[in-house]
């Protein structure tokens, strides 16, 4: 392989070029490795290593070696031999866009558009690993740069229309972020409706989001109530579903009188735990059998009283 970073490329159908560099920095994914990749990497060059890799019955090792490495990781292992920078370009996936929720209300900050990010940065295999677009993020650019951004919009995670009606919101770490928009917002428009905010994290005194502004809500009566979870300052690691347990009397009350319920965050582990919570407190304040939990959650979400936004 004998590529030069200022070897030209094409970047898209169009037919535009741009240097390998380029290309490599602003338009493709590098960071992923796919099977359809491998397998075109494999067919391109001819590789024995990769095709045994990929061979039928090794599934379990093809998932290990590509777990947490990237396209750098499988050139320096595998090679790519009489592979041209044009034809090594041409099978590779273009950047996806990352989605963040917008954490600042449109009313209160009609110039800005805030968002929560946590820099990734992790080792593994040897090498250290940096998100993508949080790093570029956190240390790349400076104020006055640009960046490309759009707006996709969320018809299924929004406030309710009734100003009056009361909201849950639980939301850990950076999955916080919309509820600080959401509070924002009825703080601008005068919205009366009690709010209720779950929120965890790792330790309190470095991982409390927003801090100040929760509890300058809650003095104000923007923020009826808030309970915590820092998961590693205490002997056993309570979460957010845990607290929600603990007011399990006052929470169904409040679902009973209406609310509306908002979960962003996790998907994997915290959304499932959380549903798990909700349909226990239902059992256990509201008689209801698991069937009927599940039942009274599921009529919840196609009234949108239930709404998710987890990734």
């Amino acid at each position: 392989m004998s590529w030069s970073s200022d070897d030209t490329v094409l970047v898209n159908k169009s037919g535009e070029a741009r240097s390998l560099r380029d290309a490599l920095l602003r338009h493709f994914e590098i960071t992923v490795l796919t099977k359809p990749l491998v397998e075109q990497i494999a067919k391109l060059t001819g590789n024995q290593g990769l095709q045994e890799l990929l061979a039928p019955g090794r599934e379990q090792d093809f998932r290990d070696y590509i777990t947490e490495r990237d396209l750098l990781d499988l050139v320096r292992d595998y090679g790519l031999q009489n592979v041209s920078a044009a034809e090594f370009v041409s099978i590779l996936r273009k950047i996806p866009g990352r989605l963040y929720s917008i954490s600042s209300s449109p009313s209160a900050f009609p110039d800005e558009v805030h968002i929560t990010a946590r820099t990734v940065r992790y080792d593994a295999h040897g090498r250290n690993r940096n998100g993508v677009c949080t790093v570029q993020l956190a240390e790349r650019i400076a104020a006055g740069d640009t960046l490309p951004v759009y707006i996709q919009h969320n018809s299924n995670f929004k406030l309710p229309e009734d100003p009056n009606t009361a909201i849950i919101m639980i939301g850990p770490g950076t999955g916080v972020a919309p509820f600080r928009a959401f509070l924002g917002e009825r703080e601008e428009t005068g919205a009366e409706g009690q709010s209720w905010l779950f929120y965890g994290d790792q330790h309190f005194s470095t991982d409390f989001l927003y801090q100040i502004e929760w509890q300058r809500w809650l003095k104000d009566g923007v923020l009826t109530q808030m309970d915590v979870a820092f998961s590693r300052d205490t002997d056993q690691k309570v979460y957010v579903q845990h607290r929600m347990l603990e007011k399990s009397k006052e929470l169904y009350q409040w679902l009973q009188d209406g609310a509306h319920v908002y979960v962003c965050g996790d998907e994997k582990k915290m959304a499932h735990d959380v549903h798990s919570a909700l349909g226990a407190i239902l059992e256990q304040e509201g008689g209801l059998s698991p069937e009927e939990a599940a039942e009274y959650l599921t009529l919840m979400l196609q009234q949108k009283r239930y709404q998710r936004d987890v990734y």
